[in-house]
């Protein structure tokens, strides 16, 4: 009796090119010849949400503060988000993914997995499929989007990023080992600053130092994470695209221009974030799946805490009580206050949530 061998996965990373600058340089074409960034004001201590590849050619990213951003690039030019621009924008790309495959994995507005193993278009090739989709997003929605074609997940999302932007990179199974091998360390999944630092003193700078290594050992080594060390280095990633539309959290946060200085300032900011919270709920039709309430707190220190309870009602009291615990624990400044809720899945009673 033969054992039928596993099923090749072909899968597709689709990410578009600073999606935000992307769509603000669309409806204004004049936006594409300066350094463009999407973010809050430097005088209200704004982080640069995305930017266009002129910014980033001054040192400008993501998540800087605003106020960096302009000592790198002083003729930055700084927009406001416009999340409802940006969400038709998103749902019109989701349209084109679900023209080839239902499973379609989200990540956030502008970037999905999409498996199209069984997709009958173009005989099945996920490199036609992964160029006529981005030549549809290119079309319809006026912006570019890369793309990386590979086996698995954790394959895929290492190639989009490769030929960025308005690129495409393809991982043939048969090119995994020998892609795989030269890849670095600190492109794994999970391998933050800290663990590649310690790779390193470890003389294990790219993939192939890591074969070298057993499980146990990697296990000793790192923990868990260990486990996953062992086999992304090995290009194995056996993560299912997870076809999900439900929402799993609402919240709401604010940071302020000055700091709350104690206590009584941030439960003083509770009503305004509440009623904000409630509207978003009620827009959302999120009241009858409330699942926890969660707060969050960034002092001045740019240290954060969150603290959630089971609840399936709004409760205002409840949120203030969460602060109060919240606070305690580094008892400084703070800078942004958060209220959300989480919901719970269909037939799910234990779904975590939120920030």
């Amino acid at each position: 009796m033969s054992i039928a061998a596993p099923i090749q996965r072909k899968i597709i990373h689709c990410d578009c090119d600073c999606f935000y600058a992307s769509v603000e340089m669309r409806d204004e074409p004049s936006l594409r010849e300066v350094p463009l960034a999407i973010g809050g004001k430097a005088d209200q201590r704004g982080v640069i949400a995305t930017c266009n590849y002129i910014a980033r050619q001054f040192g400008v990213r993501s998540a800087m503060p605003t106020s960096q951003a302009l000592k790198l690039c002083p003729d930055l030019v700084i927009m406001r988000p416009n999340m409802e621009k940006y969400r038709i924008a998103s749902k019109q790309i989701l349209a084109i993914y679900r023209d080839y495959t239902e499973l379609v994995e989200p990540l956030s507005l502008d970037e999905a997995y999409l498996d199209v193993t069984g997709a009958l278009q173009h005989q099945g090739s996920a490199t036609r499929i992964a160029q006529e989709i981005r030549a549809r997003i290119a079309k319809e929605v006026g912006i570019t989007a890369s793309a990386g074609v590979a086996p698995n997940k954790f394959l895929a999302k290492i190639a989009s990023d490769i030929n960025k932007p308005d690129g495409m990179f393809v991982i043939l199974p048969d090119q995994v080992h020998d892609f795989i091998a030269t890849l670095p360390v600190a492109k794994l999944f999970g391998v933050g600053k800290v663990t590649a630092a310690k790779l390193h003193q470890l003389g294990i700078q790219q993939c192939q130092d890591l074969l070298s290594w057993s499980l146990p050992e990697l296990l000793q080594q790192f923990g868990k994470l260990g486990g996953s060390l062992y086999s992304l280095c090995r290009g194995i990633d056996n993560r299912q695209v997870q076809a999900s539309s439900e929402r799993k959290s609402v919240s709401v946060e604010e940071t302020y221009t000055r700091d709350l200085p104690d206590l009584a300032a941030c439960i003083a900011e509770v009503p305004e974030l509440y009623a904000s919270l409630v509207k978003q709920t009620e827009r959302t039709k999120a009241v009858d799946h409330i699942h926890k309430l969660n707060i969050k707190i960034r002092f001045n220190d740019f240290k954060q805490t969150t603290v959630e309870c089971r609840s399936s009602a709004l409760d205002e009291a409840t949120f203030v009580e969460l602060i109060k615990t919240g606070y305690q624990r580094r008892q400084l400044p703070v800078r942004l206050l958060g209220l959300g809720i989480g919901l719970a899945e269909k037939n799910d009673d234990d779904q975590l949530s939120l920030f």
